[in-house]
């Protein structure tokens, strides 16, 4: 009964793990990339739909995004749901494409998206935390039935164990992204 508490914590801590990740793609990083407009959401007929729902989104260069919408009557929904995003960029549409070119990051815009980079590890930390207690209560409750005092210390242990081993991946997930953005 304890491993299957300590599997299940390990596993949601992967997709705390997981989480930050996707997220950490939608920033930009001076290069394009479709995931930076994963976060951005299209009211088309009424409802908010993802964009890549809507359009087909390729990369032509190292600094261009293409959007190629399935329904050409929606470009201009999706011109202005680029515009309202917090990407910073400012959509070029020829009637039937849009184009986004990424500018050059400026060294402020770097330290932003550093910042930005690290308010989301430590949301994924806490998460992590979160779990971590959770699993902890958990054991404490089948200490008072089912384990004794000693497993329940041994079990936390390997919890906590567990707990820093994804925290040091977190860790690692943000060196490598803000080495990615402060890269010129």
């Amino acid at each position: 009964m304890p491993q299957t508490v300590k599997k299940n914590a390990e596993e949601r801590m992967e997709k705390a793990i997981s989480a930050l990740k996707r997220d950490l793609a939608t920033l930009r990083a001076g290069r394009a990339t479709p995931a930076l407009l994963d976060r951005v959401q299209v009211e088309y007929y009424g409802a908010m739909t993802p964009l890549n729902q809507l359009a087909n989104i390729n990369t032509p260069d190292s600094r261009t995004l293409m959007i190629q919408p399935w329904d050409k009557s929606s470009l201009s929904d999706i011109e202005k749901a680029i515009l309202k995003s917090d990407l910073g960029l400012t959509p070029a549409n020829d009637g039937n494409t849009i184009r986004l070119v990424i500018p050059p990051l400026t060294e402020e815009r770097r330290m932003e998206l550093v910042k930005m980079t690290k308010k989301f590890g430590e949301e994924a930390k806490v998460a992590i935390r979160n779990i971590r207690r959770d699993a902890n209560d958990d054991i404490k409750k089948m200490e008072k039935t089912d384990i004794s005092e000693d497993e329940s210390r041994r079990h936390q242990d390997d919890i906590q164990k567990t707990t820093d081993k994804f925290i040091a991946e977190v860790d690692k997930v943000l060196a490598a992204k803000e080495k990615e953005i402060m890269e010129v």
